[in-house]
């Protein structure tokens, strides 16, 4: 069982890591050396697509139906294999008209309306908050396995539980902070946050390397490799769902709405538009960006 101290300590120096990053990012960006200037950070950063869904929804999908949670990396793939020119003509169309928010540029799309970006915004904020909900619950129902390995405890909440002592509280509060100094803290909206990108693409590289670990620890360590797995899954009849791409009963739909759903996300997702077109600083990072990522995407 970890030690809450350790835990903390452990998570401090990881946020001590990104904010170090950040400044180091926007100091850089001040004296005129941009470090986002690579299109290999401007592909990790779009990394930041995978969120909590990573880490719980597509592995639990992965648990529950097998190979049905690929829906979800197959669109991004696709957008970025064949349909690139769209997030192209994305970004020239931000650059030349000074957008810096997916409401400004949905609503340049119709004379810059104020009530069509208005309503854009209030959509935009009525998704994003039971998300960002999402992603705390996330952390400190890890923090609480964490802390009660090995014995597998299910996260609860206690109807009274202070806000004091409720660690999405202070994971709350600690991106807040973030946000402040490293997002909105810049005078001007055209601005790029190229701390907070370079962040973003070293959480990612993070993320990429945990991924890998237990996917070979599990692959290797559990198993005698994949031809172990292969042999389990065939002499246990009960796995062999897992591995049938479509349901018996079921047909497409499923899986075509969720690449559907995954590639409109990949463009259009508040996040994903901030680093992937207003953040982008050249256009021909895109050209390594197309294949970088849907790699990132089938490692992960």
């Amino acid at each position: 069982m970890l030690q809450a101290p350790v835990l903390i300590a452990v998570s401090l120096l990881y946020l001590g890591l990104l904010f170090a990053v950040a400044w180091w990012g926007d100091r850089r960006a001040d004296r005129g050396r941009s470090l986002i200037d690579s299109p290999t950070i401007y592909a990790l950063s779009m990394a930041v697509y995978c969120t909590t869904w990573t880490f719980y929804g597509s592995v639990g999908r992965a648990a529950v139906s097998g190979i049905g949670f690929l829906p979800v990396y197959l669109g991004p793939t696709l957008v970025m294999a064949l349909g690139w020119f769209i997030l192209l003509k994305m970004i020239r169309i931000v650059k030349a008209n000074r957008i810096t928010s997916i409401a400004d540029f949905i609503s340049s799309r119709y004379g810059k309306s104020h009530l069509l970006g208005g309503l854009v915004t209030i959509i935009a904020v009525v998704g994003i908050v039971p998300y960002i909900a999402l992603q705390l619950k996330a952390v400190s129902s890890t923090v609480g396995l964490l802390l009660s390995y090995p014995e597998i405890v299910m996260p609860h909440r206690s109807p009274t539980m202070s806000v004091a002592a409720d660690i999405s509280f202070y994971i709350a509060l600690i991106l807040a902070a973030f946000t402040i100094v490293f997002g909105t803290r810049h005078l001007d909206a055209t601005e790029r946050h190229e701390g907070m990108v370079a962040a973003i693409a070293l959480e990612s590289g993070v993320k990429l390397v945990a991924f890998i670990a237990v996917g070979v620890f599990v692959t290797y360590g559990m198993y005698g490799g994949f031809g172990d797995i292969f042999e389990h899954l065939a002499t246990h009849p009960e796995l062999q769902r897992l591995a049938t791409a479509i349901p018996s009963g079921q047909g497409y739909t499923g899986w075509f709405s969720l690449i559907v759903l995954s590639a409109l996300a990949v463009l259009f997702l508040p996040r994903q538009f901030q680093v992937a077109v207003v953040e982008n600083v050249n256009e021909s990072h895109l050209r390594r960006a197309a294949w970088l990522f849907p790699l990132y995407l089938l490692l992960i």
